[in-house]
């Protein structure tokens, strides 16, 4: 049975996109507080399906793909640049395909206006009304106002038209960054994305026994299987070598593995994936925040999706990126890495950051440890002191040394040196496993 959560998130998706919800109409409708029905609307908005901008309230928006997730709504554009909507809130919802500035003739500006577009203008009144009458939606910096006549004419096209205090040159580059930052986040591989759905996962119930699981075992390659109750819970995790040995009448209940270790759907791959490792598992249960069976995911799943994040182009680079580019392989010496301290990779002092510097020495280690035993490593704790300031500009070397490495563990020492002089010490303990 669904949960009033679950039940108030169907109801928002059976709604209209482009339409209004409240927190009051939401609990009109279901009979829920108004507590229940605000929770709901706010796992909505983090499941962007809904939107709630200042002013205007919360409104009914089209879910994007994932292959779509550099495309922003007007609403998002509203929210980035912190604009006033001046007509046309029925078009909030409405996703833009490109942005063009206008800072040209009117008939050079429309070969590159078309319908989804978003002109950045200032007061210039017939280009506002041309853009819109295109298909475009318009966004007016400088803090001006439009006419009368072009609201009017905005509210009936459904096409956004937005002020804001910004000029031009500010709106583009804010609305360039948050294309950037959505380009990063679409690299970024989350559980959603490779989970078996539920329709598909292959459960058993925790009252059926253990010759229903046997025969079921028998037919498919698969080592563990969900258990969950009639209401679609999950209570355990049962697997082959739990079943052997135990009697055919045996309830699965009894023989399974409790409090199995699960993931959420919005998890990224990589942290499911360390989990797996960690605790030496193949196959996790898949949850949503109420505890119900959404799928599974297996450690294959897993290896597949990262060899495949792998051969994508790169879209957007992450500061960890940046910093990790800089690295260098010091001729004749390939444990030791050279880098630039750029930037970036200072902090409000001008020095190297500790943060910088702990992305610097985690790589470092890492390439250390591949040269001495084949496989991948994780950092499990960490220990950094600064001798001095590293400054801007300062050309440092990494001296890993590996103190001591066992079947699971490796303890590696630091030499961090600039000007031929110690600037700093660390000491890292990673966690070894094979491919």
């Amino acid at each position: 049975m669904a949960t009033k959560h679950e039940l108030i998130l169907r109801y928002i998706e059976g709604l209209s996109v482009g339409e209004k919800i409240s927190v009051r109409q939401v609990a009109k409708a279901l009979s829920v507080s108004d507590g229940t029905a605000y929770r709901a609307i706010k796992e909505a908005e983090n499941q962007k399906i809904v939107n709630t901008i200042e002013r205007v309230g919360t409104i009914r928006i089209e879910k994007k793909k994932k292959e779509n997730i550099e495309r922003l709504t007007f609403a998002e554009v509203l929210n980035i640049v912190d604009g006033t909507v001046l007509g046309g809130r029925g078009g909030l919802h409405k996703t833009l395909t490109k942005f063009v500035i206008g800072a040209m003739q009117l008939d050079d500006m429309m070969r590159y206006i078309d319908a989804g577009s978003l002109l950045i203008v200032g007061n210039r009144f017939k280009a506002q009304k041309t853009a819109l009458l295109t298909g475009a939606a318009v966004l007016v910096t400088g803090g001006f106002d439009a006419s009368e006549d072009i609201k009017k004419l905005a509210d009936e096209l459904e096409l956004p038209i937005i002020s804001t205090s910004y000029d031009t040159f500010t709106v583009a580059t804010m609305l360039n960054r948050a294309i950037y930052d959505q380009l990063i986040e679409k690299e970024i591989l989350l559980v959603e994305d490779i989970l078996t759905p539920l329709a598909e996962t292959i459960s058993f119930l925790s009252k059926e026994t253990v010759k229903v699981f046997n025969e079921v075992n028998h037919k498919t390659t698969h080592t563990g299987f969900p258990v969950i109750e009639h209401s679609g819970k999950l209570v355990g995790i049962i697997t082959t070598r739990d079943a052997i040995g135990k009697p055919e009448t045996e309830l699965i209940e009894k023989v399974m593995t409790r409090r199995p270790i699960t993931v959420t759907a919005k998890m990224s791959v990589a942290s499911a994936g360390h989990s797996m490792i960690w605790e030496g598992i193949d196959l996790m249960p898949v949850v949503t925040d109420t505890g119900m069976l959404a799928g599974i995911i297996s450690r294959q799943d897993v290896l597949k999706a990262m060899q495949m994040a792998q051969r994508q182009p790169q879209q957007g680079e992450t500061i960890d990126d940046i910093v990790k580019n800089q690295i260098k392989t010091v001729p004749d010496e390939p444990l030791t890495a050279e880098f630039t301290v750029i930037p970036q990779m200072t902090n409000q002092l001008g020095s190297l950051s500790y943060g910088a510097l702990t992305t610097l020495l985690t790589e470092a280690g890492n390439r250390a440890v591949k040269m001495r035993k084949r496989g991948e490593s994780v950092p499990e704790n960490m220990t950094i002191y600064f001798i001095k300031h590293i400054q801007l500009g300062s050309v440092v070397f990494i001296e890993p040394r590996i103190l001591h490495m066992s079947r699971r563990f490796v303890k590696v020492d630091f030499d961090i040196l600039s000007e031929g002089e110690l600037v700093a010490k660390a000491m890292i303990m990673y966690q070894l496993f094979e491919r």
